[in-house]
């Protein structure tokens, strides 16, 4: 009798924790729909494909609990309106660069690059153990928006020419498609630069409007066909040593989460930015391959230009500074934080770098 009561009490008890606990579990893992705009076409399947990874893991990771739904650039918003889409609570998320933005304040380039910046490894160790995230955010609240690095190319090309350029002369009237920050510098020399949507890159080029363009590099390139429409592939692209692609949440939708809900959604952008710039490493070899086979001329840079863009850079940077505060916290942490990452890598990494390539030079 004695165990039939206990296995009774036993069977009671648990229900009853049963009916408590289930609550409490929902409770905790709400149903969250966000819709995510980006800045970039559905057919390129790295930089967009980003957002779709960040998506995907978020949902993997709540049992489908906190869902995203990405959308291309001008699928809602137009491209380069992705931000302002956040800002403004249009949206919850989008995925973008922060250097589109530099004309409402340049500071907003440091979230992604700067002419003669960071390389990609070198971006991630500021933004996580040299203050940049915490700059990034703390400029970016006033807009109602908070940022997460969900992805990298990489040091960028130089881009597609329509005639070749050796001197810092061949600049002067150039008609450039150039995000961010480095029209400024080209605009120095006498270029004239035009912010263009990814998407709309290659009619402009094709038709004339522009004599030049740069987007990322051969794996994204090959895909938007500029080989097609320029035969000049330049190199390197000093304006990007390292871009940051931001994943950017408005700011109250995200306090508003979860904390299980924002410690995944951060895990899942750093996930993003790790595959974005494996997935252009491993790809922009065979497609710069392909392109070269099928007549592209690769060139450098010549160390003239390299140096006049260099001087024009600084200029810049020095009528900008002096003109807004904002802009000089952040230059003066991301500035000296280059130059002493530059005293380690010319220890190791570049002597370590510069003997395999010779040696892949000897065959």
């Amino acid at each position: 009798m004695k165990r039939r009561q206990f296995l009774k009490s036993a069977s009671l008890a648990a229900a009853g924790t049963a009916a408590i606990a289930a609550p409490a579990i929902a409770q905790s893992s709400p149903d969250v729909k966000w819709r995510v705009t980006t800045s970039f076409p559905r057919s390129l399947d790295t930089i967009h494909g980003a957002a779709e990874t960040v998506a995907k893991y978020v949902s993997d990771a709540t049992d489908g609990k906190f869902q995203m739904q990405v959308f291309a650039g001008g699928e809602i918003v137009p491209a380069l309106q992705a931000l302002d889409a956040v800002s403004n609570g249009t949206v919850e998320a989008c995925h973008t660069c922060l250097y589109y933005y530099w004309g409402k304040d340049p500071t907003f380039a440091f979230g992604t690059a700067v002419p003669f910046g960071l390389s990609s490894r070198q971006q991630n160790a500021w933004m996580l153990f040299g203050g940049g995230e915490q700059l990034i955010n703390e400029f970016l609240a006033p807009y109602k928006v908070n940022n997460f690095t969900a992805g990298n190319t990489g040091t960028q090309m130089g881009g597609w020419f329509r005639k070749e350029v050796t001197k810092p002369s061949d600049l002067d009237g150039l008609k450039m498609r150039i995000g961010g920050f480095g029209g400024a510098v080209l605009q120095k020399l006498g270029a004239v630069p035009q912010q263009i949507a990814g998407g709309d890159i290659y009619p402009s080029l094709e038709k004339g409007t522009i004599d030049a363009a740069e987007w990322i590099g051969p794996y994204d390139d090959e895909k938007l066909g500029f080989n097609k429409v320029a035969p000049f592939y330049y190199y390197p692209g000093w304006w990007e040593g390292g871009a940051m692609i931001n994943f950017c949440t408005n700011l109250d939708k995200f306090n508003a989460l979860p904390k299980n809900y924002q410690s995944i959604l951060r895990a899942a952008t750093a996930y993003a930015n790790v595959e974005m710039q494996a997935k252009y490493d491993a790809g922009n070899v065979p497609a710069l391959k392909r392109l070269v086979a099928a007549g592209t001329k690769l060139r450098p840079f010549s160390p003239e230009i390299m140096e006049a863009c260099w001087k024009a850079a600084n200029e810049v940077y020095a009528d900008i500074n002096a003109k807004n505060d904002k802009f000089k916290k952040v230059y003066d942490s991301y500035m000296n934080f280059r130059n002493d990452e530059y005293l380690w890598w010319q220890v190791a990494e570049f002597n370590y770098d510069n003997f395999m390539i010779r040696q892949r030079s000897k065959g």
